[in-house]
C-alpha cells in the first residue's frame, strides 16, 4: 500500500507543477523558441504515458530510499538528481539534433526538471509518512 500511496502522492504534485510550468512557459519560452516544430494539438497518448511512468522513477530512486534512510535531504537530493538526469537526456538530445533547440532552453528545462522532481518526491515522502503514521 505505501507504494501506491507514494506513487499517487508523487504523480499529483508533479503533474500539477508541470501543468503550471507548461501553461506559463509554453507561450513565453517554448513557442517562441520552437515555433513551427510544435504540434498545434497535443498527442495525448504519449503525454499520459509520461505522467504514468515518470512517478515510478521518482518513487524508486528518491522516495523509497528516503523513507529507508529517514532523510528528507536524501529524497530532495535524489529527486533533483533523477529529474536533472531525465530532463538532461531529453534536452541534450534535442539540443544536439534540433535546429531550433537552444542552450538557454536546455539549461532552463534541466533546472526545472530537477526542481519539479525534487518537490514532487518531497511531497510524496511527506504524504507517505503522514499516512503511515496515522
Amino acid at each position: 500500500m505505501p507504494y501506491l500511496i507514494g506513487y499517487i502522492a508523487v504523480l499529483i504534485p508533479f503533474a500539477a507543477v508541470d501543468a503550471i510550468w507548461l501553461s506559463l512557459m509554453g507561450p513565453r519560452l517554448y513557442k517562441p523558441t520552437l515555433g513551427d516544430i510544435l504540434l498545434t494539438d497535443l498527442r495525448i497518448g504519449p503525454a499520459i504515458a509520461f505522467y504514468l511512468i515518470y512517478p515510478v522513477g521518482l518513487l524508486a530512486f528518491a522516495v523509497l530510499p528516503g523513507l529507508k534512510s529517514g532523510s528528507p535531504a536524501t529524497v530532495i537530493g535524489s529527486g533533483a538528481l533523477f529529474g536533472a538526469i531525465a530532463y538532461a537526456t531529453y534536452d541534450l538530445t534535442n539540443y544536439a539534433t534540433l535546429r531550433n533547440w537552444t542552450l538557454q532552453l536546455t539549461v532552463l528545462d534541466i533546472v526545472y526538471g530537477a526542481a519539479a522532481s525534487a518537490l514532487a518526491a518531497f511531497v510524496g515522502l511527506l504524504v507517505v509518512r503522514a499516512i503511515s503514521n496515522a
